[in-house]
């Protein structure tokens, strides 16, 4: 299959464990973006942003779960710096024994990633993170029935079991979605990193991605916790992302940097996209969020904890950032969790 030079290179690793729909579907979506919209609304297709590649032990014939054949494009020798490396779901029972199962491909991935690789897993493809060792002390989230025997046998791994995606590691270069169709969203997710929040938006517009029809909300934590070439404003990112609910965000940020305000706001903005006021919001807006699908605190006291005064202004606040009113959000979303939990 010939390259896409210039374009970064997404590699989908297959083992005889993938699962056929999850492989074709994110290759796919990937393909899709910036080419199919042009397509859709003007009718030529437009330049790809992505140049997805399927990668197994050995190029050629792979046949996966269900008895499904694949054809890989490449053996793991012949990718040796992919931009993403992508590891579907395992369909293996939570308890099977990993020794021995997937060394190649566990070493593969441990390569990619010293190499300066984004490494995404969907479903319980976390589990070869954890065999990897990638995941000591980090944050990460798997398939629920995998969550238990992740935190068993990876016993430094911090598995947060309610989070549906989790960015972890040096530069978040380590990002895991959780079970069933999440896929889809970790998809996005890559897509919104790699080219873009609006290249993310149209993939999930032509393909009617139902999730992502209130708005960008689900592609805003992109944009708070992207890392950056500029060491000064990451040393603020990583501050003010355990401190945005100080009364004084900016000011402080421009103290911690040692900078001149101006110059501050300059080099914030050059570096991340937005003023450091935007992105402190994007964080308290991502927290709260999360507040309002995994409690039952009022909209007032949600305001307070992430750092507003006013109430109604966040309110205003919320909805020009989401789409929704915090309490249609919470019906959503919280519903929808409840509604998992109660299932689960």
């Amino acid at each position: 299959m010939p390259a896409d030079h210039g374009l970064p290179q997404i590699a989908i690793l297959v083992t005889p464990e993938s699962a056929a729909s999850v492989v074709y579907g994110m290759f796919d979506l990937f393909k899709c973006a910036g080419r199919d919209w042009p397509m859709v609304v003007g009718g030529e297709p437009g330049p790809a942003l992505l140049d997805p590649v399927i990668v197994s032990r050995r190029a050629g014939v792979v046949h996966v779960a269900n008895g499904v054949p694949i054809e890989a494009h490449h053996g793991l020798g012949e990718v040796s710096e992919p931009a993403v490396v992508c590891v579907p779901e395992l369909m293996i029972a939570p308890h099977s024994p990993l020794d021995g199962l997937f060394d190649a491909e566990v070493d593969w991935v441990r390569r990619c990633h010293a190499s300066g690789a984004l490494i995404a897993t969907a479903c319980s493809g976390a589990m070869l993170l954890g065999e990897a060792g990638l995941l000591d002390d980090e944050d990460a989230t798997t398939h629920w029935a995998f969550c238990e025997v992740m935190q068993r046998r990876y016993p430094r791994v911090r598995v947060r079991p309610q989070r549906a995606l989790v960015a972890s590691g040096d530069g978040q270069r380590l990002v895991m979605a959780g079970g069933g169709s999440s896929w889809m969203d970790l998809a996005l997710y890559l897509i919104a990193r790699c080219a873009g929040i609006e290249a993310a938006m149209q993939v999930a517009r032509i393909n009617l991605i139902d999730w992502h029809h209130v708005g960008q909300q689900p592609f805003a934590r992109v944009g708070s916790t992207r890392q950056v070439e500029d060491a000064v404003i990451g040393r603020c990112q990583a501050w003010i992302a355990d401190h945005y609910a100080h009364p004084a965000p900016v000011a402080a940020m421009t103290g911690h940097s040692g900078l001149a305000e101006r110059s501050f706001q300059r080099r914030f903005k050059l570096a991340t996209g937005m003023t450091p006021m935007e992105y402190v919001q994007t964080l308290r807006i991502e927290e709260a969020k999360h507040l309002l699908e995994t409690t039952v605190d009022g909209i007032e006291a949600i305001a307070g904890e992430v750092g507003y005064d006013d109430a109604a202004f966040f309110g205003r606040l919320f909805r020009r950032s989401v789409n929704l009113t915090p309490a249609q959000y919470r019906r959503r979303f919280g519903g929808m969790r409840a509604a998992l939990a109660g299932s689960a």
